[in-house]
């Protein structure tokens, strides 16, 4: 099958914001990991042997443990609509990770599957809560169950409370059915824009007491938007409004400001200490580099490294 956007925000989150799958693990498989472990994964690109003879190349939406404390292989498939080749392609690829890492010692075999999970983006009256796999050997049948997470049940205060923020790119799909009333309803899309405008201060307020960094908040708001420019692409004021919404302001919280203001203390005084001119050329040249690498991590807009430089945008662009 061929990667959605929504497929290409499942595995960006999960490369650059790896911690955030931790609460997902623990929601989803009752575990009871605290938050700061590591997040290690597998390849994810296996070959498939078909009846025929040929190698298939697949690709898995995951495959991690959490380092320390656990050996368990997690693989997680996201899923925006029903497909009933579903629970083969699981089955596939939990074998083939079981056999890529199984131990072979003397005439014994072990391979370990996977703890398998579904995100379902959407879901509908025949959703099941889970599905299982069994397998009948001539030793005996063995059946587990793939717990199925349905993200449209989840309230935000109940995300934010669990600290589930995966899910919160995905979020929009709790309104896709009512994208048409919104559009021609102005005081409804307002209360729209307001779960968004309380997503965005929930994630600034979560940067202010460092339960979460900058990068983070920014990589969820990019992502929220990914998802918004495809589902709601025939939706033009849903698009813009909530767009409008989670882009907003610059955050200016209180890390940026004691850096900012450590930066221009220590020129300051620098300067008032009678540093040499060369000397002084050199500290201002360092606080330029300091402003641009304040942009490029998004901790400051352009228009107020700018600023701060005395420079124009356009000159600000030829340093970037």
């Amino acid at each position: 099958m061929a990667n959605t956007p929504y497929d290409d925000v499942f595995r960006t989150l999960l490369n650059d914001c790896s911690n955030l799958i931790v609460p997902v693990v623990n929601e989803i498989f009752h575990e009871n990991y605290i938050g700061s472990e590591e997040v290690v994964f597998y390849p994810n690109e296996h070959y498939i042997n078909r009846q025929d003879g040929e190698e298939e190349k697949r690709v898995t939406d995951t495959c991690f443990i959490i380092e320390p404390g656990s050996i368990k292989k997690y693989h997680f498939e996201c899923q925006s609509t029903a497909d009933s080749s579903l629970l083969v392609r699981i089955f596939e690829y939990a074998a083939q990770i079981a056999l890529d890492y199984g131990e072979l010692e003397e005439n014994i075999l072990d391979v370990s599957f996977p703890h398998s999970a579904v995100l379902f983006l959407r879901h509908g009256k025949r959703t099941p809560d889970e599905m299982k796999i069994r397998i009948t050997t001539p030793g005996g049948a063995v059946e587990y169950g793939i717990p199925v997470i349905k993200l449209q049940d989840y309230a935000l205060g109940e995300i934010f409370e669990k600290k589930l923020l995966f899910f919160i790119p995905f979020y929009i799909f709790t309104h896709e059915k009512r994208f048409g009333i919104y559009d021609t309803d102005p005081a409804l899309l307002d209360a729209l824009k307001g779960e968004y405008e309380y997503i965005r201060n929930r994630l600034e307020q979560m940067c202010r007491n460092h339960e979460i960094d900058e990068y983070t908040r920014c990589t969820i708001a990019d992502m929220s938007n990914r998802v918004l420019e495809y589902i709601a692409a025939g939706h033009g004021p849903v698009k813009e409004g909530v767009s409008a919404v989670m882009t907003g302001r610059i955050l200016d919280y209180e890390a940026k400001r004691i850096k900012l203001e450590a930066l221009e203390q220590g020129i300051s005084q620098g300067i008032s200490q009678g540093i040499s001119q060369g000397i002084s050329q050199g500290a201002e040249q360092g606080r330029q580099q300091t402003l641009i690498e304040l942009v490029h991590d998004g901790i400051l807009t352009a228009e107020e490294a700018a600023k701060r430089m005395h420079k124009s945008i356009d000159e600000l662009k030829m340093m970037l």
